[in-house]
Order: structure tokens, then sequence, then C-alpha cells
């Protein structure tokens, strides 16, 4: 009995280079989902059809794109750690629900780590200020010495409460010192038009759905929290070198998929992924909204995810953020 349990374990071993190519040549053999935590029109859904559309055309197989919005984003994210783990069912997870939620909620209905198996980095988008035109500051010193002047006078849209558009202007008010009201919306989209229709008087988030109201005129950007100025907006300073040394906050987007996914189909996923990204198509795409795309596998993509974690709960701790 042991000599035959011992050449079943042989063959079993033996089985497994067979296994893993055959999951690689069979997937995808029908329709992927893409989940996205968010309503549409946001950063998170604007790459998240991007990377979609990339995949349908390499592989031929349909990509979509399910937007389940709520609990920022945590309702999307638990749907994504319950799917079955076949390839089939990915997430768009970014800094919110990766590196914020952990710190920021108490109880989560998903592990940010040991329920996702990270697939590819896809693109950093750094957050830009913008104001309504009607607020008379024209850079980053003019607004704080107006909220300075107005405690609690201005106040600031973001995507909901915990998002991270509400970190970075937490992250912005402890670096400042000053008081600003943040008004939580439900999604990127409602929270900037209503800060074009002046309902509130600012906003920083990702540049993708900001963009062509910058170029259109509704909005006037102060600053850009990356380290460097963006090509896109070349004449915005950074918010550094706008009299806050050291600010950066830079949202990040990545797909992950749920754990125990075949380790196969997350190694072809991501060459796949992480090889559209380089095609200039894809890139001049995602550059014209605003992101940098990236290029960072599963191993180094978690060390960025857990990295994240601890630096975003100093900021949330620090800030008494809570939901």
């Amino acid at each position: 009995m042991d000599r035959r349990a011992a050449l079943k374990a042989v063959a079993a071993l033996g089985a497994l280079p067979a296994a893993r190519t055959w999951a690689q040549a069979g997937y995808p053999a029908r329709p992927i989902h893409i989940i996205v935590p968010f309503t549409p029109g946001g950063s998170t859904d604007i790459l998240a059809r991007a990377i979609g559309q990339a995949l349908t055309e390499s592989w031929r197989q349909q990509v979509i794109v399910e937007n389940k919005p709520g609990a920022g984003g945590a309702i999307g994210a638990e749907a994504a750690a319950k799917a079955s783990p076949d390839g089939y069912t990915l997430f768009m997870g970014h800094i919110g629900t990766l590196a914020v939620n952990p710190t920021l909620y108490a109880k989560l209905p998903y592990d940010a780590v040991a329920d996702f198996a990270p697939v590819a980095l896809v693109a950093m988008v750094p957050n830009v200020l913008v104001v309504n035109p009607a607020i008379p500051a024209r850079s980053v010193a003019e607004l704080i010495a107006l909220a300075k002047a107005k405690p609690g006078g201005l106040s600031c849209s973001s995507g909901g409460s915990g998002s991270a558009a509400h970190l970075a202007i937490e992250y912005f008010k402890l670096a400042t010192g000053t008081d600003i009201l943040h008004v939580p919306y439900k999604g990127t989209n409602p929270a900037v038009t209503d800060l074009i229709g002046g309902q509130v008087s600012m906003t920083m988030t990702g540049l993708p759905p900001l963009l062509q109201h910058i170029r259109a005129g509704k909005l006037r950007a102060l600053g850009v929290a990356s380290a460097t100025r963006l090509p896109q907006i070349p004449d915005v300073p950074t918010i550094a070198e706008s009299g806050v040394p050291g600010f950066e906050a830079t949202q990040w987007y990545g797909v992950v998929a749920p754990a125990r996914t075949p380790p196969a189909i997350v190694e072809k996923l991501s060459a796949e992924i992480r090889r559209s990204l380089s095609q200039p198509d894809l890139k001049r795409r995602l550059e014209a909204e605003g992101a940098q795309p990236a290029d960072m596998g599963p191993a180094e993509f978690r060390k960025l995810i857990q990295s994240e974690i601890q630096r975003w709960a100093k900021v949330i701790r620090a800030a008494h953020i809570q939901i």
C-alpha cells in the first residue's frame, strides 16, 4: 500500500506541469467579468474599461465591466472576494479598497490581503487639487490662506467617506493646518458635477475625471499631488513646490483575482495585462486620460498593497477619520 501510494504521489507531481499548461491554454473559454466598486465615470471605471477592451481585442473573448458601488467600495470588493476563483471574475482594486479600507473600517466583509491574488498594477494616477472658478484662489498658497482666513468656510467634495479623494484632502488639511469641510458623494462623477455647479468649493481626486473640465475652463487646477508635474497639465505646479514640502498623494489601480485562483491563470492574466499596457495605443489612451501606465507583476503588487496599508493607516489615525 505504501509503494502504491508513493507511485500515485509521484504521478500527481508529474501531472502538475501538464495541468499548469492546460490551465493557461484553455483560459479564457468564456466571458470575463471585471467588478468596479464605484459608479461609472470615475478613474477606476475608466481604467477597467480600457483594460477590458484590450483583453477583449487580444483574446477575442468578451470582457464585461460590472459597477457595484457602495460602502466605500466594500460591496464590490466583497462580491469579488467571494466569487469563484477560476479567473472569470476579476476586481479593479485601488488604493481605497485595498490599502485604506483595512484601517478605515472597524469591520470589513473582506480581507484586502488574504482574500485576493494580486495580478498586475495597471496605473498610477496622481491626485489634482481643483477649485470652482468662482473661488478667489489661483494658487495653492492662496487657497491655504483663504482656508485659514475662513475656517470651515471652504468645502471639498469626494466620491465618498473613506475614498481616496477623502484621504487626500485629509492629508492636505493635516499638512497645511487648515479646516476644510468634507462633503462625501456617492461616486466621483456626482462629486465633480456638483463642484462644477458651485455646490462645493474644491476637490482633490485623480486626473481622469477632471481633465476635460480643466481644459474647458469649468475647473481651475491649482496643484498636482505627485513628485513631478504632469505632462497633461504641465503648467500646473506640484503641491510640494507650492509651499507644502514633501506632499504626495497618488492613487493607484490594479487588477486582482479571488484568492486561490490557479497561479497559471494569474500569470497568464498578468502577462497579457502588462503586455497590453506596453502597447503604444493603450499607453497613449491612458496618458490622455491622465493616468501613468504601470508595469508591476503579482509579487511586487502584493508588496505595494502591504506597504500602502501601513502608510495610510498613519494618516487615518492622525486625522481621526471614522466611518
